[in-house]
C-alpha cells in the first residue's frame, strides 16, 4: 500500500468521529439556546401552559439529552433535519433551497481568489525586493486586514450605488443566463474573496521564493530556457502543493463570512435564512443551518487534503 492511500484512509477513518463530535457539539449548544422551542412554535405567548406542555411532549422535548441526542443521529441518518417550528415545514426543503446559492457564491470567490493570488504572488516573487513586490505585498497587508463586510460596503457604495455598474442585492439564477447570474453575485464574492486573495498571496509570494532559490532553477535558468517555462511549468507547479494545505482553512473562512454578505446583498442563501432562523428563534432550522456548514467545512477539508496528497510527489512513493 502506497504512502497516500494510507494517509488517505487515516483521514476518512478520522472524518467520521469528527463529523459525529460536530453534531454532539451543535446539539448541545443548540439545548442551552435561550429560546424555548414551544413559545417560538406558539408565536410568543399565544398559548396556554397546557398547550406548551403537550408541545414538548409530543416533541420529545422532555426527554433527557442523552436520549434526545440519540434520536437526533437516527433522524440525521435518515436525512430527518428536523421541522421548523415557524413554518411546520421540513428544515431539510429550506437547506436544499439555500444551499446552491451559498455554495455557488464561495465557489465564485475561491475562483477569484485563487486567480488574483496566483498572479499577485507570482509576480511579487519574481519581482523579489523591487517595487512590484513591495506594492504588492502593501496591498495584500491592508487586504488581509480588511473584513469582508467593509469590503462590501466599500464596493456597494462605489460600484452599486455611485455608478450603478452592478446591483446593490438580490439574486439572480444561473438557468436565466450566465451574464446577469454574474453581475448579481460580482460584488458578493469579491466581497469574500478579496480579504483570502490578500492572504494566499502572502503565501504563495513565499512559496514561489522558496522554489525559485532550488538548485533545479539554476539548472533551468543555466541551460537557456525562458523565464516564462522555468516558473509556469516547474516553479508554479511545485509551489502551489504547499498553499494547497492553508486553502480548507481560507474556504471555512468564506463559507462564515458568507453569513454576513448574503444578509449585506439580500441573496437567500444559508447565512441570510440562519440570521433570519436566529431572529424568529426557530432553534431546528438554525441547528440544521450551522450543521450543515459545519460538516461542509470538513468535507471540504477532507477533499483538499486528499488533492493535497495526490499533489505532492514526495508521497507517492511505495513503502
Amino acid at each position: 500500500m502506497t504512502v497516500v492511500a494510507r494517509m488517505l484512509a487515516r483521514r476518512l477513518l478520522l472524518f467520521v468521529p469528527l463529523v459525529l463530535g460536530v453534531i454532539l457539539f451543535v446539539f448541545v449548544v443548540m439545548r442551552f439556546a435561550p429560546t424555548d422551542p414551544a413559545l417560538a412554535a406558539f408565536d410568543g405567548g399565544n398559548a396556554t401552559a397546557g398547550q406548551l406542555e403537550a408541545f414538548r411532549e409530543a416533541n420529545g422535548l422532555n426527554d433527557a439529552l442523552p436520549v434526545r441526542y440519540v434520536h437526533f443521529v437516527i433522524d440525521l441518518l435518515h436525512g430527518d433535519f428536523g421541522t421548523s417550528m415557524i413554518t411546520r415545514q421540513p428544515v431539510l426543503d429550506t437547506i436544499r433551497t439555500a444551499l446552491p446559492l451559498t455554495v455557488q457564491l464561495t465557489a465564485l470567490g475561491i475562483v477569484i481568489a485563487l486567480s488574483v493570488a496566483t498572479l499577485l504572488g507570482v509576480t511579487a516573487a519574481v519581482f523579489r525586493d523591487r517595487w512590484p513586490d513591495q506594492l504588492i505585498r502593501l496591498v495584500s497587508l491592508v487586504g488581509v486586514a480588511a473584513p469582508p463586510f467593509w469590503v462590501a460596503l466599500l464596493l456597494i457604495q462605489w460600484l452599486a450605488v455611485g455608478r450603478g455598474i452592478f446591483p446593490t442585492g438580490g439574486y439572480v439564477n444561473l438557468s436565466e443566463g450566465l451574464r446577469p447570474w454574474l453581475n448579481a453575485l460580482a460584488l458578493p464574492a469579491v466581497s469574500l474573496a478579496l480579504p483570502v486573495a490578500a492572504q494566499m498571496t502572502r503565501i504563495i509570494r513565499t512559496s514561489v521564493v522558496e522554489e525559485l532559490d532550488k538548485d533545479y532553477v539554476r539548472t533551468a535558468r543555466g541551460l537557456g530556457l525562458p523565464p516564462l517555462v522555468v516558473v509556469g511549468r516547474n516553479v508554479l507547479r511545485n509551489a502551489l502543493v504547499n498553499p494547497l494545505t492553508v486553502l480548507g482553512l481560507r474556504i471555512g473562512y468564506m463559507l462564515g463570512g458568507a453569513v454576513v454578505i448574503e444578509t449585506m446583498f439580500a441573496l437567500p442563501g444559508m447565512g441570510q435564512n440562519m440570521i433570519q432562523a436566529v431572529g424568529d428563534g426557530d432553534t431546528a432550522k438554525v441547528q440544521g443551518f450551522v450543521l450543515t456548514i459545519a460538516v461542509g467545512f470538513l468535507v471540504v477539508n477532507l477533499v483538499v487534503d486528499v488533492l493535497y496528497l495526490m499533489a505532492n510527489p514526495r508521497l507517492r512513493t511505495n513503502s
